[in-house]
């Protein structure tokens, strides 16, 4: 099953209560939802074969016997032997390499939760672009990792600690994988997971780096002790990011990225309903769900809006930032719940005990954990709006009718804007989709050759609003770029726009022209979005084709509740 079965191991009735005692549990594994094998074909320098490990959030049973759950944490070790030439990473403190064996050896001193295992091999080169960070990649990638992080990761390290403490985990070294790779990023300790993709978008890739910096305090040190609290690490990561975001780049641009992510969540809403389960906090977890299947915009920015709101009753953030210190540093290297959370936050603020604010009519905590539907409160963004300010005046120009074409292209050039503010006016055209043909047709005039030299995350919104627009004189485009990805992030949302409009045709062309790049996993699911509505499509071959990782999973299943039209960029911001 996708679970796995359980070992059940019957102890000696004569040992005693607390006596140290050792299980040896031989065991073979090959393909399994934790263990991805790529051909060359599918890396970037088409030279060598690459494997990894996503384990989150209950993948890691059919890498390793474990206690798959984020309440148990232990130490471990682990031998791997590899080919000469294939470079070995693990998520470990320490780590030796016998050459003339062939053998690696790691160790991971502090205790971690079973998915935070991680372990990825192949044609990796190193760079140190910090006192304790290095950045690993294929060899044709590494300069452009090096461009973009030197310098960068000690600042936000740096930062971080300033706010919540010393960093506990020694190196904060980061791999660049294939495009295959399942999602964004993935907080490993001591060795950040990224795609690779992501590399061209400088903003996202600073947004998402720091996000994976800040789960170094949340999440891999304070776990959540239930996969039906992910809030607890996300939500908690997520404030935290912003923390370090406005402390290293200031508080209009953390305004901005939130406003884009405040505008996804709200889009996501609008399309599952108020009144959807896994818009609580405190999501059931049904017999027989994947947990990851409950990982969605709320778990990041309704739990954002909480620990907001909580850093709000303290009059001062700084203050929160005190709490935030003394909560690590009670509960590191364990798993909480909830009422862990809100006890300690009420104890350390005796007064805000005393004034009853869990119990504050309309904001109660409870609530707040278990009312479905958006924020019972949201942040004050003004402080971005020297950024925000002007995408919603250029929206407004290109939907106010009558149209002023003259007037909306005279008034912003793009080409000067942060990759957020275009992010944000391009999404809010995708919502107003299908506009009049007029208004696309000016838009493509005008913005059209701009827009093909930015990077992907631009790019694959202005192409979703010529597919959902059905502007044909820009399609070559759509084919240009899918031609060019083998990404799920830059490729599904436009499969789905494809399908759920009149494009399937033009859908399916592309993806016969295109399906030997792409990996089993994606062609798979890629396929799933083509069949939907269709008689079964031909026989495609899809050797090798393994359990789809819980993130697949995610996005198949939104994608089946909505008929489409919620894409990947909704769905998933990063692990």
């Amino acid at each position: 099953t996708d679970y796995g079965s359980s070992l059940t191991v019957s102890l000696p009735a004569a040992l005693q209560p607390h006596q140290p005692f050792q299980i040896i549990v031989r065991y073979t594994t090959a393909d399994g939802p934790a263990i991805w094998w790529l051909d060359p074909e599918l890396t970037y320098g088409n030279a060598k074969p690459f494997v990894f490990t996503q384990g989150h959030s209950v993948c890691n049973r059919s890498f390793f016997p474990c206690f798959d759950t984020p309440a148990v944490k232990c130490t471990y070790s682990a031998t791997v032997k590899a080919p000469a030439g294939i470079q070995v990473l693990m998520s470990a403190t320490q780590s030796t390499y016998l050459e003339e064996e062939g053998v690696y050896q790691f160790y991971m001193e502090y205790p971690v939760p079973a998915y935070l295992v991680a372990l990825v091999a192949g044609d990796l080169i190193h760079a140190d672009i910090g006192p304790r960070s290095r950045v690993w990649a294929e060899p044709c990638l590494l300069p452009t990792a090096i461009s973009k992080l030197s310098g960068m990761v000690e600042r936000w390290l740096t930062a971080a600690e300033s706010l919540y403490g010393p960093y506990i985990w020694g190196r904060y070294d980061i791999v660049f994988l294939p495009p295959s790779f399942p999602i964004v990023a993935m907080e490993n300790p001591c060795l950040t997971f990224i795609i690779s993709s992501i590399l061209e978008s400088d903003e996202f890739l600073i947004i998402d780096v720091i996000h994976e910096v800040a789960h170094s305090w949340f999440g891999n040190a304070v776990t959540n002790a239930t996969w039906e609290e992910m809030w607890l690490s996300e939500g908690l990561a997520t404030y935290a990011q912003r923390r370090i975001t406005t402390e290293t780049y200031g508080a209009a641009f953390t305004c901005l990225e939130t406003a884009f992510r405040l505008d996804a969540l709200h889009r996501q809403m609008k399309l599952l309903g108020e009144d959807n389960p896994v818009s609580k906090l405190q999501v059931k977890l049904e017999p027989g769900v994947n947990p990851s299947n409950l990982m969605n915009l709320f778990t990041y920015e309704k739990g954002y809006c909480f620990v907001y709101y909580l850093s709000q009753l303290c009059g001062d953030p700084r203050h929160f930032d005190s709490f935030l210190r003394a909560y690590i540093e009670k509960y590191k290297f364990t798993s909480v719940v909830a009422q862990d959370l809100l006890d300690s936050f009420l104890n350390f603020f005796p007064e805000l005990k005393e004034q009853c604010v869990e119990n504050k009519a309309g904001l109660e905590f409870e609530r707040w954990l278990n009312a479905t539907g958006p924020p019972l409160a949201e942040p004050d963004l003004s402080q971005g709006s020297s950024l925000t300010r002007p995408v919603e005046t250029l929206f407004k120009l290109w939907t106010t009718e009558p149209l002023d074409s003259a007037a909306a292209a005279s008034s912003v050039d793009l080409t000067k804007w942060r990759t957020f503010q275009t992010v944000l006016f391009l999404d809010r055209l995708l919502d107003g989709s299908p506009l009049p043909h007029e208004v696309i047709k000016k838009l493509s005039e005008c913005y059209s050759s701009q827009l093909d030299s930015m990077n992907a995350e631009i790019r694959i919104r202005w192409l979703q609003i010529v597919v959902r627009n059905d502007y044909y004189p820009d399609l070559y485009k759509v084919r240009r770029f899918l031609e060019n990805q083998m990404s799920r992030m830059y490729t599904i949302p436009l499969y789905e726009d494809l399908c759920t409009g009149t494009l399937k045709s033009f859908a399916l062309e592309i993806f016969y022209q295109t399906q030997n790049q792409l990996h089993p996993n994606l062609r798979k699911t890629i396929q799933q979005i083509l069949s939907q509505g269709l008689n079964p499509l031909p026989a495609i071959d899809t050797t090798a084709v393994t359990t789809d990782t819980p993130a697949m999973v995610l996005e198949d299943k939104v994608s089946e509740a909505t008929n489409g039209a919620i894409s990947l960029r909704d769905v998933n911001v990063s692990a």
